[in-house]
């Protein structure tokens, strides 16, 4: 009796070792997840499906990070944050971040989110536009003016028109209902993935032109940003990994997935718009993040540059490096 129970004594210290041992290395690797802010381009989307399923699914934490996901005030402010130091992390467009280094801002492409453009030229079916010649006389709808002449111009040219052969108006935020009202008679700047679905869900059958079929260059619609002056590579790898992760497993459960992603907020993101949105924005998602391909950037610059949209051109090589 005495035998067992000092083997029963000598078990219970040893169990107590371990867990104290266990705790130990549990609080070190807390200390040791460094933490990193990001802001968002806008407010939580499918867009945003890999860094919500990094977050939810732990793959941050296990990667020794702790990501704070912030949404912005101003959709035009998260690059300019990171450039004065205020961010970690931001998501942006390519073509803005080209323009903002063109400008003289501190920024560097960190990695890719959505490694397709989704910007489109919409109609409605029915309408009698069939292709890019169909566009002369008609009125096109945008929500924001700037680079309209190169982008828009450049698809008309693909069908023997140029920009005074169309009426451009701005409707401000409200394109789908600006289509579907007849105001207009195509608009640009409607996402394939959403206002493609909220028309649908309206009882209404839209077709996109594709800018990168109608001689714009093809580009990354979202990217990561982070300070060229300050940024940590470690840290910025550590992402990039986990974000992978995350994509993968979008890739391989999307359903599952699904679920996880609006459980992040569910009053807001269980609907039916950003259901048909998650379907069609799994195919979009940069499959290897870190992945660099110089010569897309610097032949969207060169396009941006041509249309007298930047007035510098930077080269790629120069902020775009490789956190792979």
């Amino acid at each position: 009796m005495k035998k067992t129970g000092m083997r029963y004594v000598a078990s219970a210290a040893a169990l107590l070792v371990s867990l104290m041992m266990s705790g130990a290395a549990l609080a070190d690797t807390a200390a040791k997840t460094q933490p990193l802010t990001l802001m968002l381009d806008w407010f939580v989307n499918p867009n945003h499906g890999p860094i919500v399923i990094a977050k939810e699914k732990g793959y941050f934490n296990a990667n020794g990070l702790d990501v704070t996901i912030q949404e912005p005030a101003d959709p035009s402010m998260p690059p300019k944050l990171v450039a004065a130091n205020k961010l970690d992390l931001a998501i942006t467009y390519q073509p803005n971040l080209t323009i903002d280094v063109a400008a003289g801002l501190p920024l560097v492409r960190a990695a890719t989110l959505i490694a397709t453009p989704l910007n489109t030229l919409m109609v409605l079916e029915g309408k009698g536009i069939n292709s890019m010649a169909d566009f002369k006389g008609k009125t096109i709808g945008i929500a924001i003016a700037g680079n309209e002449e190169a982008t828009i111009g450049t698809m008309l040219n693909s069908g023997g028109l140029s920009m005074d052969d169309v009426k451009i108006i701005n409707v401000g935020w409200a394109l789908s209902s600006s289509l579907a009202s007849g105001k207009v008679d195509a608009i640009w700047g409607g996402l394939r993935n959403f206002e493609t679905n909220q028309l649908a869900l309206e009882g209404y059958k839209a077709k996109a032109f594709f800018p990168e079929e109608h001689g714009v260059p093809a580009y990354d619609e979202l990217v990561f940003v982070a300070n060229a002056n300050t940024y940590d590579k470690a840290a910025i790898q550590a992402f990039n990994h986990a974000l992978e992760q995350a994509t993968t497993y979008i890739v391989n459960h999307p359903d599952a997935a699904w679920k996880t992603f609006v459980s992040y907020a569910p009053d807001t993101l269980d609907n039916a718009l950003n259901h048909r949105a998650w379907k069609d924005t799994l195919t979009r998602y940069a499959l290897r993040p870190a992945a660099v391909d110089l010569k897309r950037y610097d032949d969207y610059a060169a396009f941006m540059q041509a249309h007298k949209i930047i007035e510098t051109l930077p080269k790629a090589q120069d902020y775009v490096p490789s956190f792979q």
